[in-house]
């Protein structure tokens, strides 16, 4: 069965909303003690934080934040098929410029700002690659329809 272009639009955007929400739900839960181990632990920024979220992805206040604000951005270009396909393409991208981050940076590093350690390194190898693969295939026929035209 074919797909109008209607509906492959919308699911390019029903997965970016998707993604959008999923981060800012993570980004949220960062903030719940109990969902968060050593929640007291968590700092601002820095490898410092002992804080992990569902005891496994350590995080920190900025972390958090930066999930928010990236589930915030994937809800609001998830309005249209372009900006939702940018989104996860580019979501992507950033996501797999942070697994080469974590695979250079020492989790005790100053330069683990962020931070990540090796579980989050991995979850930003299968993100990244999820994203991009998620916003290229729910949009190719979009694409390859538009050049046969």
């Amino acid at each position: 069965m074919t797909q109008t272009p209607h509906q492959e639009q919308s699911r390019v955007m029903t997965a970016a909303k998707v993604v959008g929400a999923v981060f800012l739900l993570v980004g949220i839960l960062g903030f719940i003690p109990g969902i968060t181990s050593n929640y007291s632990s968590l700092s601002f920024a820095g490898h410092m934080s002992e804080a992990k979220l569902l005891g496994i992805f350590q995080v920190s206040i900025l972390h958090n934040i930066v999930h928010i604000l990236f589930g915030i951005a994937g809800l609001a270009m998830a309005r249209r098929a372009d900006s939702a396909r940018t989104y996860l393409v580019g979501g992507g991208i950033i996501y797999l410029v942070l697994w080469i981050y974590g695979l250079v940076t020492s989790d005790q590093s100053s330069a683990n700002f962020v931070p990540v350690n090796t579980a989050d390194d991995w979850l930003h190898l299968v993100l990244g690659l999820g994203m991009i693969a998620l916003g290229i295939v729910l949009s190719r026929r979009r694409a390859e329809s538009a050049t046969t035209r």
